[in-house]
């Protein structure tokens, strides 16, 4: 009996099949809905912002300077950094830039689509459904005590990759092509 229980919790790639082949599904719908799906062309909710693209950008930035906690808080939690940042932080900082994301995929969803036509607009589109997906992921694997030491740093490391890609194709954009706005 013990020996099926070793090989139960030994780290088994196996055990993330599911998680990622959710995380997938996540990325394919919201790619399909974002296209299949009739752009309304108006903002929904941009309360206290001067118009939605504003609203987008700021709750981006803040997503983006929460995701930087993230990493820093990860390191920490790894031992790689000699301090000892408590792992709430950790915690509040990824549910807190969750949150500031939702609001923002529904706008570009609802209002906006999947779009191709500019190369930075079917980046920003394409990293909006892979942050997701990868998001969903991660999150399917965090309770499995049986997966690879490496998956939720990789995991992790794609999803502030993919906010990183789109704070970049968004919020850096509009600050510089447009200047700083609320």
């Amino acid at each position: 009996m013990t020996a099926i229980n070793q090989q139960r919790r030994s780290p088994s790639v196996a055990s993330l099949l599911v998680p990622l082949a959710i995380g997938g599904l996540v990325v394919l719908a919201l790619g399909v809905y974002g296209r299949a799906h009739t752009p309304t062309g108006f903002a929904v909710g941009v309360a206290g912002f001067s118009a939605a693209l504003p609203m987008k950008v700021w709750l981006t930035t803040g997503a983006f300077l929460l995701a930087i906690v993230q990493v820093v808080s990860a390191l920490s939690m790894w031992g790689k950094l000699g301090i000892d940042i408590p792992a709430g932080v950790h915690r509040w900082s990824g549910r807190l830039a969750f949150v500031l994301t939702i609001p923002v995929a529904f706008h570009c969803l609802y209002a906006l689509g999947l779009q191709y036509d500019v190369p930075r607009v079917l980046a920003h589109s394409l990293l909006g459904c892979f942050f997701y997906g990868v998001f969903t992921a991660k999150m399917l694997a965090l309770p499995k005590r049986d997966t690879p030491g490496w998956t939720l740093p990789v995991l992790g490391g794609l999803a502030f990759t993919a906010l990183v890609g789109l704070w970049l194709t968004s919020s850096f954009w509009f600050f510089t092509a447009v200047g700083f706005k609320v």
